[in-house]
């Protein structure tokens, strides 16, 4: 195993020296760049960069690269407290939290994909590096190879994002892209998932929306200069989404994606943001309905930029060792121009604990809804469900009745019932769900099927 620098050793020079912590798909493909791709890297950097340690578990682990032994470590304390930069890929809330403290705390520069991690103690991990003098960096943490965070957190620094709107897993994009394209069942779907390594052997943190909940936290705080937390976003999965649903949402126009939304509201109400993350109808004109299989794409609405999207690769070893490596380089030359001046270099701005936007609860955010039920075949159906969604102030964009005719503006159907589709018009989520829950009331409607948020231009 590898005999760690000492402390004075690794800042004593112009090296940048480097701990991996570790070196799973992610890690190992990390490992390889900094290996044997060490002169460009370092020509980039501008000084020698070196890989000093990767700290694993179990050194005998079969990996997709083989580390060299020298390298590895299981003493992954000794190596962040030895090193300059120190690069997190083990995930999870802890050991990571620890050592990503340990190397904040004593002013080293962090670089992570650590999704989780940093929407739940991102403001705490950065206000660390803020007081140490420590660099913290995440750009793999969102959307895999896709640039996104750095241009939100510099590029646009100087305008104001109103909304933040993206497919961040690649995973559900590609069961629902798969069930749009080939009809596939979402247990098939899922299943091709695995196959081909887009899911885990455990799916529920992507198909219950929880890991596109963590991404939207770390965008909407960007975004909006606000520690917003996992405990602020609304989250749905696509569990629920039926083939019928997939199928009703073709005969209209739409297509079906899990989105992360962080949107400002300020119209008649204290200004804020709402943070959500559920299955969305989006019209097959939108530019994030053509992101197919286990791509990404995050579409930006700003004041003066207006619309932007970033899309590419969000899942895999290759992608995320792309933004990760890109976020080394960065760090990299901040820590080679603290090292000259001796003095501290600003990072770009990330996590802040300064006050800002207020997370909005989800009643606060006004969206369209798709409503799909059966429904009694008699007389005035229609209009008492017209009548409902008056009462509530909510209008119908439009209806589709399936296999079924009308019949002066009623349903008819041999069976003696019939399915009727609603979209919505543009109305507050709260009188959107007490609409759903007073059509769950008629005697008329037999059941509600599905019930859906569509986004539309506003």
């Amino acid at each position: 195993m590898t005999q760690l620098p000492t402390p004075s050793q690794s800042i004593s020079g112009e090296m940048i020296t480097i701990g991996l912590l570790g070196a799973g798909n992610v890690g190992a493909q990390v490992a390889r760049t900094l290996v044997e791709d060490r002169e460009l890297i370092s020509a980039r950097v501008g000084a020698p960069v070196r890989l000093a340690g990767v700290a694993v578990r179990d050194p005998e682990t079969p990996r997709d690269w083989k580390v060299p032994g020298e390298l590895l470590t299981t003493d992954a304390e000794a190596l962040v407290d030895s090193v300059d930069l120190v690069i997190e890929l083990i995930g999870g809330m802890e050991p990571a939290g620890a050592l990503i403290e340990r190397a904040l705390a004593r002013g080293a520069a962090v670089v992570t994909g650590n999704k989780a991690l940093l929407a739940s103690r991102g403001a705490e991990l950065n206000a660390l590096a803020a007081h140490s003098g420590g660099l913290l960096r995440y750009e793999a943490s969102v959307g895999g190879a896709i640039p996104i965070l750095r241009p939100i957190e510099e590029s646009l620094s100087g305008d104001r994002i109103t909304k933040v709107m993206g497919i961040v897993n690649g995973t559900t994009n590609y069961i629902l892209d798969q069930m749009d394209t080939t009809g596939a069942a979402f247990g098939d779907a899922l299943a091709e998932a695995q196959k081909l390594g887009y899911a885990e052997a455990d799916p529920t943190a992507d198909v219950a929306g929880h890991d596109a909940a963590a991404k939207a936290a770390i965008l909407g705080t960007l975004a909006f200069h606000a520690p917003f937390s996992f405990d602020d976003v609304y989250c749905e999965g696509i569990t629920e989404v039926s083939a019928d649903d997939i199928e009703a949402a073709a005969a209209s126009g739409y297509v079906i994606k899990l989105l992360a939304i962080a949107e400002k509201h300020s119209a008649g109400q204290a200004p804020g943001v709402v943070l959500r993350v559920h299955p969305t109808l989006l019209p097959r004109t939108h530019p994030l309905a053509s992101v197919r299989g286990a791509f990404n794409a995050v579409f930006v609405v700003a004041e003066n930029a207006g619309e932007l999207m970033f899309y590419g690769q969000g899942a895999g070893g290759k992608p995320t060792s792309s933004a990760i490596m890109g976020d080394v380089v960065a760090v990299a030359r901040t820590v080679l121009m603290k090292k000259g001046t001796g003095t501290s270099v600003p990072d770009a701005p990330s996590i802040s604990g300064e006050a800002g936007l207020p997370a909005l609860p989800i009643e606060k955010a006004t969206t369209q809804y798709y409503i799909d039920m059966e429904v009694a075949d008699r007389e005035g159906v229609i209009a008492g469900i017209a009548r409902v969604l008056a009462d509530h102030h909510v209008s119908i964009e439009s209806m589709r009745q399936p296999g079924s005719v009308t019949v002066e503006g009623e349903v008819e159907d041999s069976d003696n019932g019939a399915r009727v589709q609603i979209v919505t018009h543009l109305a507050s989520e709260k009188n959107l769900s007490e609409t759903v829950q007073a059509l769950r009331g008629l005697d008329v409607v037999k059941t509600v099927n599905s019930v859906l948020r569509v986004e539309v231009e506003k």
